[in-house]
């Protein structure tokens, strides 16, 4: 038996104005210049250039009730949403100050060079065909990862072409023999095999490191020496060193993991700037934050000479809408991009005076444990807000450019009772590990007793987190000979 029932529920939805301002204030400074342009380009209302005086239209009775909008009361209300943590995205690219690409040289692809070297071989056009179908299977970084099979069918079907895997296999032979060494490799053993092959005969220890690579790859990816030494019956230590050495020199990716695209120049550009003056820390925003932006005197006068036009007809009154839409596009451009500028400076703020001692000296184990929250209610706005502001931007002090997510870190208890920052932590734990013995690398669990040692309470499994997060790998694929 059905039933019907009425519920009644409050629910926010946002316009499209509030979230275009939500999406500029998570916009870098790198990229403010291209989304001023974009709208630049689509609202005539708006131009580039300081406000003149006689400019002022703020009492403008077609202003008025744009002024009293609840759109722009508080734009901060319109940032609550579920968006909690610390960790966000990485920074956003960056550009000099007069170039958004510097100019460089393009050379020839990874595959043109390939393809250039098929041609030197005596090939018939049959050949020379599933050549360049086995150069197209290429990857990035130098590798053919699908199967011949399936090559077999892309021949037949893409260019009517029947060949097997055994014939394409031996025109795969003759191009693993192409620079760089280890070029079209099916997997990394064949790769570093390649390599090897290539050495001059005479090459210290080549002979053990074939072996290692051809019998005990496993074993040499695990790093597990004591095996591959009694396998291989090498009773010589140096022997066994001078052969892993010689492998791990070589290139695992012969492709160069995409380099042949050409790529722009990419810069860092500080969103803030901090000068200490003699103990005084002074904040300012980037230049590139603070474009100087003005409503269209040309729009306005015109809007003025329809309203006082006679003529209320429809196509009239539709020119006077589009109109007074644009005008009010663009005040609404201008005060989202002050709103932006004050939340910015506001948030940062925050950051530098919960950071104080850290900011004079930049002494980074006087940075404080902090989160998104500690700062939101600072300067009593919503955490979403203060995770956009940290999106993406960054800042440029007297020891550095430092994205601001570098700020905010987790707390972990002393034996004092204090909180100090997970990164004060993370840097002992590092040192730790430099300071190891190679043949003996420390476990999470030897790590684990060391930091309580020095007065860290942490446990074994945050040790490997924090681990992790520094890009060292277990103990195990740290050990050395």
């Amino acid at each position: 038996m059905q039933k019907l029932n009425l519920t009644q529920s409050l629910s926010q939805k946002l316009s499209p104005q509030q979230i275009q301002f939500i999406k500029l204030l998570q916009v870098p400074t790198a990229e403010l210049d291209a989304r001023i342009e974009e709208e630049l380009e689509v609202n005539p209302a708006l131009e580039e250039g300081a406000v003149e005086k006689e400019d002022d239209y703020s009492s403008d009775d077609e202003y008025d009730d744009y002024e009293n909008s609840t759109e722009s009361e508080s734009i901060e209300e319109y940032l609550h949403d579920d968006y909690s943590g610390y960790k966000m995205q990485g920074d956003g690219r960056g550009s000099d100050e007069d170039d958004k690409e510097m100019p460089i040289s393009v050379g020839s692809t990874l595959h043109e060079r390939l393809t250039t070297q098929l041609g030197y071989l005596r090939l018939d056009d049959r050949e020379h065909k599933l050549g360049e179908q086995l150069i197209g299977s290429v990857d990035a970084d130098g590798y053919i990862r699908r199967e011949l099979e399936a090559i077999v069918n892309d021949l037949i079907f893409s260019q009517n072409i029947e060949t097997d895997a055994e014939e394409l296999e031996s025109i795969l032979y003759k191009i693993q023999n192409f620079d760089p060494p280890g070029i079209a490799a099916r997997n990394l053993q064949e790769c570093l095999m390649l390599q090897l092959e290539r050495k001059d005969e005479h090459t210290d220890h080549l002979e053990s490191a074939k072996q290692i690579i051809d019998k005990c790859f496993n074993e040499f990816s695990k790093k597990h020496y004591d095996k591959i030494a009694k396998r291989l019956n090498i009773e010589d230590e140096e022997e066994l060193k001078g052969a892993i050495s010689l492998i791990t020199k070589l290139n695992p990716k012969p492709g160069g993991a995409g380099e042949e695209n050409v790529r722009t120049a990419q810069y860092l550009m500080p969103d803030f700037l901090l000068n200490n003056n003699n103990g005084k820390l002074e904040l300012t925003l980037n230049s590139r934050n603070a474009p100087m932006l003005k409503v269209s005197r040309s729009y306005s006068d015109m809007l003025h000479a329809y309203d006082k036009s006679d003529k209320k007809d429809k196509k009239l009154k539709e020119t006077v809408s589009f109109i007074k839409q644009k005008l009010d596009s663009a005040k609404w451009f201008i005060d989202a991009i002050k709103q932006r500028q004050n939340t910015l400076l506001n948030t940062m703020q925050a950051i530098i005076d919960f950071q104080y001692d850290y900011f004079q000296e930049g002494d980074e184990s006087k940075l404080k444990p902090m989160i998104l929250k500690d700062i939101a209610d600072r300067i009593n706005m919503d955490i979403s807000t203060v995770s956009r502001v940290a999106n993406s931007k960054s800042i440029q002090t007297e020891f550095g450019i430092f994205p601001l997510k570098y700020f905010f870190s987790e707390g972990i208890a002393t034996d004092s009772g204090e909180d100090v920052s997970s990164r004060e932590v993370k840097n002992k734990l590092k040192e730790f590990i430099d300071g190891e013995d190679k043949s003996k690398p420390l476990s999470d669990d030897k790590l684990e007793k060391l930091l309580r040692g020095e007065g860290y309470n942490i446990a074994r499994r945050t040790v490997a987190k924090y681990r992790e997060q520094l890009n060292i790998p277990v103990a195990r694929l740290r050990k050395q000979l």
